[in-house]
């Protein structure tokens, strides 16, 4: 998993829900909830992003946002001809 700079932002948000959790439960399981939280929604986009990577293929129409198969928009050529 890459640093990117999402992960600033991502970072700031689960830094202010520990801030809230801060006053039910302890700074301790707070942290550890937010841990838990950080990796498991890099886990998740990272398992989304390979998805989608497989699903797209050669590339994404730019038009509509088909798939594009053999070089031509299945959506966008037919409309053409």
């Amino acid at each position: 998993m890459k640093f990117e700079r999402r992960d600033l932002i991502l970072i700031a948000g689960l830094i202010l829900v520990m801030l809230g959790l801060i006053q039910y439960l302890g700074p301790a399981y707070s942290a550890i909830i937010v841990i838990a939280l950080y990796f498991g929604i890099k886990v998740y986009v990272g398992k989304k992003r390979q998805l989608i990577q497989q699903d797209v293929g050669e590339g994404i129409c730019m038009e509509c946002g088909f798939k594009i198969i053999n070089k031509k928009c299945l959506n966008c050529d037919d409309l053409d001809e």
